[in-house]
């Protein structure tokens, strides 16, 4: 299945429209080096925003990739905010050239949400999941016999989390859920009984890639 949505996220066409003026008011004035300079940031706004459509698998018993990047942690942790017990962690780091776009990994209910406002450390680093800016989810799969946890962490660059869901939004399994500007990191935490089909270093795409599975 396609999950449709608009070339570029809608957020980011503020950032195209006023980089589109600057280049145009520059060419105007001649400014030749200023314009192809705006116009090479405007080009790398929209491929930053980009929203493309992904192949979504539907295969029962399915965990997808929340978002795009690299695995850059698997560790055994506490979740503290939701669960309160312990749970496998897989971090996914994303560089600023990576699609930044959120995609649910099941089929699911929004139980609960926390905001954390936090820091802003390397989004790559395991302090980055306690101290930095992050906005968590609790979601309650379609059958009501699992929860995840996923949070959408800050990175040094982003400075503003989006997220797109309350409390009581269901969620297809990889919908567009939100999304973080200029370099970011995405946890999920994930049930016990789940076999993992990623390692450290892979490359994932949210929605279509593959995390794991149900035993």
């Amino acid at each position: 299945m396609q999950n449709q949505g608009f070339i570029i996220a809608l957020e980011g066409l503020p950032y195209l429209l006023i980089g589109i003026l600057i280049s145009l008011l520059l060419a105007y004035f001649h400014f030749t080096f200023l314009t192809v300079m705006v116009a090479i940031l405007t080009i790398f706004v929209a491929f930053f925003f980009r929203n493309p459509s992904r192949t979504i698998p539907q295969q029962e018993g399915l965990i997808l990739s929340p978002a795009d990047g690299r695995i850059c942690m698997i560790i055994d942790t506490y979740e503290g905010k939701f669960l309160k017990e312990k749970r496998k962690r897989v971090s996914i780091f994303m560089s600023p050239f990576n699609c930044h776009i959120n995609r649910a990994p099941v089929s699911a209910k929004v139980i609960d949400t926390h905001y954390n406002p936090g820091k802003f450390h390397l989004a790559s680093v395991d302090k980055a999941s306690e101290l930095n800016e992050q906005n968590a989810l609790l979601l309650e799969d379609s059958h009501r016999q699992n929860r995840f946890v996923v949070v959408q962490i800050a990175g040094w660059l982003c400075r503003r989390i989006v997220s797109d869901v309350k409390v009581g939004s269901t969620l297809l399994r990889g919908q567009r859920f939100g999304l973080i500007q200029f370099g970011s990191r995405v946890d999920i935490y994930l049930p016990n009984h789940i076999a993992l089909k990623v390692k450290l270093g892979d490359q994932v795409k949210g929605g279509e890639t593959i995390l794991g599975e149900f035993l």
